[in-house]
């Protein structure tokens, strides 16, 4: 009886020490799993950082071609004001003799 009680009592040391080490384990993991997070989060953040970048300079392209539009409308707008006004007079002069 003393044999099988001692068999069991080394038995329950064995598994407690086990179950320690085991929990020492995952927590060591837990650990490294934070600190790789923590990296590829560092990662993304500096991906965002510059697709931010790249949004802006896109923005400043868009912004330059549409003052360029509006300069060409306005310089359109002018010449045609011109073709209408010589019209006028064309049309004034046919119109008086």
């Amino acid at each position: 009886m003393k044999k099988i009680m001692l068999s069991f009592v080394a038995a329950m040391c064995l598994a407690g020490f086990s179950s320690l080490s085991f929990a020492e384990d995952m927590g060591k993991m837990k650990d490294e799993m934070k600190g790789e997070m923590k990296g590829e989060m560092k990662g993304m953040k500096g991906e965002m950082g510059e697709m931010k970048g790249d949004m802006k300079g896109m923005k400043g392209e868009m912004k330059g071609m549409k003052d360029e539009m509006k300069g060409k409308h306005d310089e359109m707008k002018g010449d045609m004001k011109g073709m209408k006004d010589e019209m006028k007079g064309e049309m004034k002069g046919a119109m008086g003799k």
